[in-house]
């Protein structure tokens, strides 16, 4: 009867391990809210069909490399439809089972997403940049990985101060968005003992920037525009509507740098950054997209891998258990940029340093040496927790 049962028990083991385990299906969406806007000023910067759906797949793949270790499947949905359907999207993204969700879209919209999405879906903010968001307006549902406004003047202005370039002559648009970025840019100078000489603003008056005699017209205006200004080291170019900033390099009246939305730029990501690896993954993104990798790419890079990496370490892919172990001290992610990338509790901000870039090299990286902080020098730029107003994540 021993040797019996001994043999019984060896075969129910071989049983078990024929049979295969159950795998693990994490399923994330990207949602891309398309708006209706005019061409750029240079048609290099064009927006291709696949923004931020290249970056998905390619942080998918690496998902799906992971989880082939961890008997985990990764599934992935890229849609985008107009700001009119994003409601409709949305609806339809929940009822197929998709929880964790990507987004890229203006604030509002994701706003609007958001208190829609309700407590039982995750989504990955990879567009909206806005400050409200990160503070008294946070939703408990959002985490960013796209920076904020603060955080990309806050990279300008400590440059500056690094190379002792204190005055400024701030340029904004006319537009909402330009209006709030030069907000950011003021409380950036004054969190950094820069000093705004004198404001300027540039009206949007319409008519073609592409047109054959546009480059005539502007190198008569923006010299006079920018006629007689107070002494200044440097001009920031507030203009995320993409109406004047990339025509202010040599056509101002003085010879100054210009930083901000034109000239020296502050970034998540550019196609020319090389460092810590970054040749490798870009020449990665390269060959499966057939061009450079975007901002919005690398945002939707994050997105998956923040994912990944969750689930990879709590062993768990619904959005709650995801949220909050890309919430805890224990999560961190390498990302190409020198140093790991953590959230922020307070308001789910991702930490992380910001590329300066002339478009053509990486000119620096902040946050700048020197600037000290008790907890991370990244958490110099942007809305540090004791300025906090989020109270969703329990700030």
């Amino acid at each position: 009867m021993s040797n019996l049962r001994l043999a019984l028990a060896a075969f129910g083991a071989a049983m078990l391990v024929a049979l295969p385990l159950r795998a693990m299906e994490v399923k994330a969406a990207v949602l891309r809210i398309d708006r209706v806007v005019g061409p750029p000023i240079s048609r290099l910067d064009a927006p291709p069909a696949d923004l931020g759906f290249a970056g998905a797949m390619l942080g998918n793949e690496d998902n799906r490399t992971t989880g082939a270790f961890t008997d985990t499947d990764y599934t992935l949905k890229t849609q985008a439809v107009a700001s009119d359907k994003a409601a409709a999207a949305l609806a339809s993204l929940k009822a197929e089972g998709f929880g964790l969700i990507t987004v890229i879209a203006e604030g509002d919209a994701l706003k609007a997403l958001s208190d829609r999405a309700g407590p039982d879906v995750l989504l990955l903010n990879a567009g909206a940049r806005d400050e409200t968001l990160r503070d008294a307006d946070c939703r408990a549902n959002v985490l960013h990985v796209s920076p904020s406004r603060s955080m990309l003047s806050d990279s300008v202005i400590q440059f500056l101060m690094w190379k002792k370039w204190p005055r400024i002559l701030l340029i904004h648009g006319s537009h909402s968005e330009d209006q709030l970025l030069a907000e950011n840019y003021r409380k950036s100078a004054a969190k950094f003992g820069a000093t705004i000489v004198e404001e300027r603003e540039f009206v949007d008056t319409g008519g073609a920037r592409r047109t054959d005699t546009g480059h005539v017209m502007v190198q008569k205006q923006i010299p006079v525009f920018t006629q007689d200004a107070e002494d200044y080291d440097v001009t920031i170019a507030a203009d995320e509507a993409g109406v004047f900033a990339p025509y202010l390099p040599y056509h101002s009246w003085e010879p100054r740098p210009v930083a901000g939305s034109a000239g020296l730029r502050p970034v998540s990501w550019h196609a020319a950054h090389e460092a810590w690896g970054a040749t490798q993954f870009q020449r990665r993104f390269e060959k499966l997209a057939g061009r450079s990798m975007r901002e919005e790419d690398y945002q939707t890079w994050l997105a998956m891998r923040v994912i990944g990496e969750a689930v990879t370490q709590s062993g768990k892919a619904d959005p709650a258990s995801v949220r909050a172990y890309a919430l805890s001290p224990d999560f961190e992610l390498a990302a190409f940029k020198g140093q790991k990338l953590t959230f922020r509790p307070w308001n789910g901000q991702l930490r992380q340093p910001v590329l300066l870039t002339d478009g053509r090299v990486t000119v620096s990286i902040s946050p700048q040496d020197g600037y000290l902080h008790q907890h991370s020098p990244l958490d110099t730029l942007g809305i540090d927790a004791p300025e906090t107003a989020c109270h969703a994540f329990g700030g």
